[in-house]
């Protein structure tokens, strides 16, 4: 099936993919969102512009048969970091052969030039997420940039090219971070207003990591640090288990055998993604759910000691003070259950 995109910004753009695809779309607070029809997949797409030239989309879905995403304008196309958190997706400039897999976990910044436009394929029966920058640069260049000050001479030339003159295409080793904030970027933590203000936050938190990521792979001062996507996947599959259990105190050596690699290289991972070895990222994402729950439950510090998993409550004051600053009892919900010492 083949979907064709003939507008700009983002917001246009759903509206392209929702007449193609017959779907309608909601509105929430400028973030529109179209569901796909139940005959032609599963999932959604989903997207925002901004008064700064950026958008995001979204594409959270399954189709049911080969779809084809056609953007073709008589104007510059924009600027675009495209990133795969799961599945895959093809990429491909238009009216060329040479057609290049996003892998889930990588990452490609392109540019197309004069009106050449851009043809994303998504493959029948792949569960896919697929999230994709989109920068007008004769928008965004109305910003106060600095110059592009401190960024790779190659990829500033490429944000100044307001009339896309020259074709850009790079592809970006394997990361985990872009999928974490897509994670993020999932959930519907705010509505209205906030939404909005939060889905803004996180698109440039998004180009930060991305243009950090290319970057650190194009650097001449240092050796590449290159992990296999077999090594990516298997420190995603522990983070995600450290994350959905808390509660328990699991050690490296578990978590390294349940994702069938050694302790060593699991380390290495960690340190590569999170800049943290294993045990300071769970204590990390401990005390992270500890602040959350401080916030917006009713539940008391004993409590949450012993929901995160630890059995000290006054080292759990002393590690969470070292973190943030302050004391638990700082961040206590209005209103919560009185705290006990």
């Amino acid at each position: 099936m083949r979907i064709d995109v003939n507008t700009l910004p983002v917001n246009d753009i759903i509206g392209d993919i929702s007449k193609c695809i017959d779907a309608p779309v909601k509105n929430g607070a400028g973030e529109l969102m179209l569901e796909i029809p139940s005959e032609l997949g599963e999932g959604y797409i989903r997207g925002c512009s901004f008064d700064s030239g950026i958008g995001i989309i979204t594409y959270n879905c399954k189709f049911y048969e080969d779809i084809n995403i056609h953007f073709t304008l008589n104007s510059v196309h924009p600027l675009k970091f495209i990133f795969c958190s799961q599945g895959s997706v093809d990429h491909c400039f238009e009216n060329s052969e040479n057609v290049v897999t996003i892998d889930s976990f990588q990452n490609i910044i392109v540019s197309s030039s004069g009106y050449r436009g851009h043809v994303l394929s998504f493959k029948k029966n792949v569960a896919t997420h697929v999230s994709s920058l989109e920068i007008i640069r004769s928008i965004f260049s109305h910003r106060d940039n600095y110059q592009f000050q401190d960024i790779e001479p190659e990829l500033k030339e490429i944000f100044k090219d307001q009339v896309s003159e020259k074709e850009f295409f790079y592809q970006g080793n394997y990361s985990i971070k872009s999928a974490d904030l897509m994670d993020e970027i999932a959930t519907k933590e705010f509505t209205g207003f906030l939404r909005s203000i939060f889905l803004e936050g996180k698109a440039f938190e998004m180009l930060v990591v991305q243009i950090a990521q290319y970057q650190d792979d194009e650097a001449e001062d240092k050796l590449p640090q290159i992990l296999r996507k077999s090594d990516i996947e298997k420190v995603n599959y522990v983070a995600r288990r450290i994350e959905g259990d808390l509660a328990s105190n699991l050690t490296v050596e578990a978590l390294a055998k349940e994702a069938g690699t050694n302790v060593n290289k699991l380390q290495e991972g960690f340190k590569h993604v999170y800049d943290l070895t294993v045990n300071k990222y769970i204590q990390h994402r401990k005390l992270e759910a500890a602040k959350q729950m401080l916030m917006s439950t009713d539940k008391n510090i004993s409590e949450i000691v012993v929901a995160i998993g630890l059995n000290n409550r006054s080292y759990f004051s002393k590690i969470f003070k070292e973190k943030y600053g302050v004391s638990p009892k700082y961040f206590l919900k209005s209103g919560s259950k009185q705290d006990l010492d």
